[in-house]
């Protein structure tokens, strides 16, 4: 019989905060009142956590205290963090441990704004706390970003305050094992309530977090349906990247990443840039891999996930961690930012797979609800031909054989340029299939290395991604 973990309440952690006299720290909300201090004025003795609580919430008055934002803005990273080191800034320099050599110091601040009043916008937020693990020691951070997901604004304020009772206990209780602070947050929180799709660990709480897992985190465990980082390794907030932009995206497993990849990448966009008419500065390119495809030996490697990750940044390309398995439900996920054009890249044997009804049973409109939502707008998808490994026919979109059944929908999306070819492809790419070159790569083979993009392969080699170095050990013993 499987053992029901027990988790506290928001009452709860917060009493158990209040009760130790080493944790005191000061509290700045602003959008959604005093959701989270309320907690700890509530469960009692809080004169031993609390130092202060605030809501700068005109906008004027909050300007004056913490500085004017680009554009006016007041939800915001930016803003998030210059409350948090302007309220630790004020605990440093008006409270001493003297008398409390091992009291910590923290400062939690939010910024968010709700559902508004047609509730055609849940709203959002940012939510962070600075502390100190140590008495005495250097601030370290976790902000987070919210997509509130509940229909009344109270409703909302009251999963805001709960959330932030989590992170504060979190904080100070979690901080050595982040997995389980990120678990936790959700604690007596449903995640249809909320999500969060931004996380960021930093200082010396965390010597060894790579926040990159920890976005994978947040895939995992069904707190969001996707994760963006740049190459530096930065996690994006994907509104911020992708509101109102033209988006191409290229999925695959890239596993490694071959010149098959980057050529259907690069001859792909040229064409979606002159289909579009749009600016390769107004577009923002994506290399999505889904936790399906992660999922190499039955569960998530997160080694070999940041193998992949490594060499993809290597190259300079924006990445997606996301749930999708189906390409239908990434064509929605971005439309929900009002992106102007969609473009994605696959290859033929990819495109088969779409076609497949079997992949759309779950849904009470089956190919044809899942096409609607794949095939809007103005989204089209550009083809790359593949090089059947068996019979060695090039396959695009002329000789492509789906079923019967949907010949003639196959048809139609041809006819309208919906899914067109991508004609000017290097032909001495179409013999180089990636899991020939993983397997190469495993067994210490030779020859693979002129199948990878520049660098790629020294990479590999240095670093031992992909098995290789552990195969040179088994060798050498």
């Amino acid at each position: 019989m499987s053992e029901i973990k027990q988790f506290l309440t928001p009452k709860q952690k917060a009493l158990a905060i209040n009760l130790d006299h080493n944790i005191y720290g000061t509290f700045a909300e602003i959008g959604a009142g005093q959701e989270t201090v309320r907690h700890f004025f509530r469960a009692g003795g809080a004169s031993n956590t609390i130092a202060k609580a605030m809501s700068a919430y005109d906008k004027d008055y909050s300007n004056s205290i913490y500085g004017k934002e680009e554009k006016n803005r007041f939800v915001t990273q930016n803003r998030l963090k210059k409350m948090l080191k302007h309220e630790i800034k004020l605990i440093d320099e008006r409270l001493d441990n003297t008398e409390t050599p091992n009291r910590r110091f923290f400062s939690y601040a939010n910024t968010v704004t709700t559902i508004n009043y047609h509730k055609t916008f849940k709203g959002h937020g940012w939510v962070g706390i600075m502390f100190q693990h140590a008495p005495n020691g250097e601030y370290s951070e976790i902000l987070i970003h919210v997509r509130f997901r509940e229909n009344e604004a109270s409703l909302q304020q009251e999963t805001l305050g709960s959330l932030g009772v989590n992170l504060i206990y979190g904080a100070f209780n979690l901080y050595d094992n982040p997995r389980e602070l990120i678990k936790s947050l959700y604690d007596d929180i449903s995640v249809d309530k909320i999500e969060i799709d931004t996380i960021h660990f930093e200082g010396p709480a965390f010597p060894y977090v790579d926040n990159r897992l920890m976005s994978l985190q947040l895939v995992k465990k069904g707190m969001t349906d996707a994760v963006i980082f740049n190459s530096e390794g930065k996690n994006m907030l994907p509104a911020d990247i992708l509101y109102k932009k033209d988006v191409f995206a290229v999925r695959g497993s890239f596993r490694p990443v071959t010149l098959v990849n980057t050529d259907m990448f690069e001859q792909g966009l040229k064409m979606f840039l002159k289909d579009t008419e749009g600016k390769l500065e107004d577009t923002v390119i994506i290399f999505e891999i889904t936790t399906f495809n992660l999922r190499a030996t039955g569960k998530i490697d997160e080694r070999d996930f940041l193998d992949r990750v490594d060499v993809l940044a290597k190259l300079g390309y924006t990445v997606m961690i996301s749930n999708f398995a189906e390409y239908y439900r990434l064509a929605e996920y971005f439309t929900t930012y009002n992106i102007r054009y969609f473009g994605v890249a696959m290859g033929v044997n990819n495109l088969q797979m779409v076609f497949d009804e079997e992949y759309y049973k779950h849904l009470s409109g089956g190919i044809l609800e899942a096409f609607g939502k794949f095939f809007r707008k103005d989204m089209r998808v550009y083809l790359y031909p593949y090089k059947d490994p068996e019979t060695h026919e090039l396959l695009t979109s002329k000789n492509l054989k789906v079923n019967d059944n949907v010949k003639e929908l196959y048809k139609y999306f041809i006819a309208n340029r919906r899914i067109v070819d991508i004609v000017d492809y290097n032909p001495d790419f179409s013999e180089i299939y990636s899991r020939e070159v993983l397997a190469k790569i495993a067994k210490h083979e030779t020859g693979w290395e002129n199948q990878l993009p520049e660098g790629v392969a020294e990479m590999i080699k240095e670093r031992g991604l992909f098995g290789y170095k552990e195969t040179i050990q088994i060798e050498e013993l």
